[in-house]
């Protein structure tokens, strides 16, 4: 029993978003911020395959995706992860801008 509320809560975790958000994001984007791109495209595809095998359970995991706490845990990531994207942004220009004078261009 505790096993299969495991794998719930991961299941929730990996469709916390609604899932048209998620097949409209590219993977492969070079300027792409948003770091959660790839657990979003996984729970799609996780979804896709329970829907397909049970569609109640399928309307479940969406269900308990969209629930509050779920929700609220995706967006704090969310504003976390896009934090530090660009704190990781800002250190990558530092460090070209000091690459190039040392080799002074």
């Amino acid at each position: 029993m505790l096993q299969s509320r495991v794998l719930v809560i991961a299941l929730i975790l990996l469709l916390s978003t609604t899932l048209p958000e998620v097949h409209s994001k590219s993977i492969f984007e070079r300027d792409r911020r948003d770091w959660l791109v790839v657990p979003d495209a996984v729970a799609s595809y996780v979804y896709e395959a329970v829907n397909k095998v049970s569609p109640r359970v399928g309307q479940f995991l969406v269900d308990a995706a969209q629930t509050p706490a779920v929700v609220a845990t995706r967006n704090f990531l969310i504003r976390e992860t896009t934090k530090l994207s660009i704190m990781a942004e800002q250190l990558i220009e530092k460090i070209k801008n000091l690459w190039t004078r040392v080799r002074g261009y």
